[in-house]
């Protein structure tokens, strides 16, 4: 039977794959131990790329909603009235607005045809689910050190001692962090004499093996971060080492620091002065150490204060740029060196003056813009590869949001909880059928690398790539608006000329040559020439940062912490996002959407394992099963999210049989991180009690 060397694509982790095949019949996945990255490692996820492929509820042909039913329709017929309906639209003086969904990240091939659909649309109104996700990394990147892309990699073959702040890779397989079988890399840290520290409000998988683990009030991680950066200056251990003529600001940032209690601190955040200070002794002492901060602490209130003061203390113990540390790529692919540096305040959202951030407003945006009637309303959307409605605080506001618009149009292989309010939806081909390079995940890898996966299968007649149809699609829009038409550049084209640009100098030919991916060695130091400030400097006083600290935080540090309960989420490594649900594979076993309560927590409340709950916020409520468990830290609850697919009108067969419910339909719109604009889903204050119906039955 012929066998296919491919990378996932389904996840950060790329792992090499294995796939056999008879005709279009995926026989079997497997992990490809010639994999210089993944090393024949791979997850239960890779396994579902074949129930994608077959899955007899992926849509194939475009389709058309009329009242509630489904039609299929010709893609020109598609394109046609779409774009006169949204002419009609713009002519009446409505807005169309884009909204583009985790897996373009996964998916070189849409990157170069975007613009032009934005373009076509004159959308001033873009969205994505960066900002639900990992914006602060790229703000605090771009004011740092001069480009959202540079991000700093945690050097985990080579470090002896790891820090993860609100991290569990072995539930994400690394998350803003390519490290496949990251479970072995832990393991051979741990053997070489190194350890691992976990700090999460929850005993998370990765927690379970950690060394140390300490449990954190959901949301206070800068009290932590603050107390621990004072520790090490009262220990002695700041020493940045090389990195000091580099640091534009550092003497102010300190001045700033020191104005804050450590023991007040810690109180704040629940965890013990003298644990704090021993672990401030650990990675501020000569072996290499490096602290990484990832979804707990982006998606909070003070999300990018958080990833700051992250990149601080690997500043300050010199961690930062050095061999086991947090260190930059030399990809084959280099997008520092192709892009703009990022911008933040061009313009701001109509409704309640958000500033744009690297083109785009807040998620949390998109329903206001919707529901707020005046000039400049969002009657139109387009949707790539999005389920904002499960994946967006206030899911159930968007979703009546949605319901209400003049022109909706989804790019989608499903109808799902938000492509269900579309008047059409265009699917892709089948994943098998397109091709793969890591454009956005390789130069966060763990090593340099760069693998290209040609197509499995053939194209089903009368298919398209998610390209072509975004690609079509700006075409259309455009010339019936009389614009000048886009030019289409294949992405084998436009990703051979991306990596003849960079300092690897190599062709799509030279990595097509390797299908087993090609190493291209360790992580390096890479400063100060790496670096794209101006003068080469790396911006420590921020002062939109410094600002946040000395005033938001500060006011914030001195109150009590709050009564009541508060929630955070979780994923499980059979789930990604709202990806997968109608996977066979991945849906099987255990229950998996359920409310962790602390044994206490549910003592007080008289609630018992496996009792359904009603769990109440701000913005609405959601009934589960509650699961006991002193995994959670007491006063804090966890839902996990990519759930909720019993709405209505979701044709997704197997998703539905357990459908969960949504964690956003209980996280608040409002509640963000003010400085990018990321959605705050950490710490949403909660009530939670038996059901009245289960309560009656007794």
């Amino acid at each position: 039977m012929p066998t296919h060397n491919r990378t996932c694509h389904l996840c950060e982790a790329n792992c090499g794959l294995v796939i056999e095949t008879r005709g279009r019949e995926v026989l079997s996945i497997k992990g490809d131990p010639e994999n210089p990255l993944s090393r024949g490692h791979i997850c239960p996820k890779a396994t579902a790329i074949a129930d994608l492929e077959s899955d007899p509820d992926r849509l194939r042909t475009p389709m058309r909603r009329v009242g509630s039913d489904w039609q299929p329709v010709s893609w020109e017929a598609a394109y046609a009235d779409i774009a006169a309906r949204l002419a009609a639209i713009r002519a009446r003086g409505g807005e169309a607005a884009l909204y583009i969904g985790n897996p373009t990240a996964h998916n070189y091939s849409i990157s170069g045809q975007v613009p032009a659909l934005k373009k076509a649309l004159a959308a001033r109104n873009v969205f994505s689910a960066s900002s639900v996700d990992q914006v602060p990394h790229q703000l605090v990147q771009m004011w740092m050190y001069g480009h959202n892309a540079l991000f700093p990699i945690p050097d985990i073959d080579r470090t002896q001692h790891l820090v993860i702040i609100g991290g569990n890779p072995l539930a994400s397989n690394g998350s803003v962090w390519t490290v496949p079988d990251v479970r072995r890399r832990l393991r051979d840290l741990q053997g070489r004499g190194g350890t691992l520290t976990v700090i999460d409000p929850r005993r998370t998988e990765t927690a379970e093996i950690a060394d140390f683990h300490h449990f954190i009030r959901p949301g206070s991680d800068p009290a932590l971060l603050v107390a621990l950066l004072l520790a090490l200056d009262t220990q002695g251990l700041v020493r940045p080492g090389r990195l000091l003529p580099m640091l534009a600001g550092w003497d102010a940032v300190w001045t700033a620091l020191r104005q804050f209690d450590g023991a007040a601190l810690a109180a704040r955040c629940g965890i013990d002065a003298d644990a704090i200070a021993a672990l401030a002794a650990r990675i501020g002492g000569d072996e290499p150490a490096v602290v990484y901060g990832r979804i707990g602490v982006s998606t909070a209130e003070f999300g990018t204060l958080n990833h700051w003061l992250i990149n601080l203390v690997n500043i300050a113990t010199g961690a930062l740029d050095s061999v086991g540390g947090a260190m930059f790529s030399s990809p084959a692919v280099d997008i520092v060196g192709q892009t703009g540096a990022g911008t933040r305040g061009r313009f701001a959202s109509r409704v309640s003056g958000h500033p744009e951030l690297l083109g785009e407003f807040p998620a949390v945006a998109l329903a206001e813009e919707i529901l707020t009637p005046d000039a400049g309303q969002v009657r139109a959307l387009v949707t790539i590869a999005g389920n904002p409605v499960l994946s967006t605080p206030d899911g159930s506001t968007l979703d009546k949001a949605l319901a209400s618009l003049e022109l909706m149009v989804s790019i989608d292989m499903y109808v799902t909880a938000t492509s269900r309010h579309a008047h059409y939806i265009l699917p892709p081909c089948g994943p098998l059928e397109k091709d793969h390079y890591p454009l956005f995940l390789a130069p966060i890898a763990v090593r340099n690398f760069a693998n290209y996966s040609p197509p499995v299968f053939a194209p089903t007649p009368g298919t398209k790539s998610d390209w072509e149809i975004v690609a079509e699609l700006a075409r259309a829009i455009a010339g019936a608006q009389g614009l000048a038409l886009p030019n289409i550049v294949h992405p084998r084209d436009a990703l051979d000329r991306m990596l003849r640009a960079s300092p690897h100098g190599l062709s799509l030919a030279d990595v097509e040559a390797h299908p087993h991916g090609l190493d291209l060695g360790a992580l390096e130091p890479r400063l100060p020439d790496r670096l794209r400030t101006a003068d080469k400097a790396i911006r420590c006083d921020v002062p939109e940062l410094m600002a946040d600290l000395e005033t938001r935080f500060a006011a914030w540090a001195i109150e009590p912490p709050p009564e009541g309960l508060v929630l955070i989420g979780r994923r499980h490594i059979r789930n990604n996002n709202s990806w997968l649900g109608n996977s066979r594979r991945l849906a099987k076993g255990p229950l998996r959407c359920t409310l962790l309560i602390h044994p206490d927590d549910a003592a007080t409340r008289d609630i018992g394992d496996g009792d359904t709950v009603t769990v109440a916020s701000a913005a609405g409520s959601v009934s589960l099963p509650a699961e006991i468990s002193d995994a959670m830290m007491p006063g804090s609850v966890s839902m996990p999210h990519g759930f909720g697919h019993g709405r209505e009108g979701i044709r997704l067969g197997v998703a539905r049989e357990r459908p969960g419910v949504s964690i956003n339909d209980l996280t608040e719109r409002q509640r963000i991180d003010p400085l990018s604009g990321n959605a705050a889903l950490v710490g949403t204050p909660v009530a939670v009690s038996r059901t009245q119906e289960a309560v009656a039955a007794e």
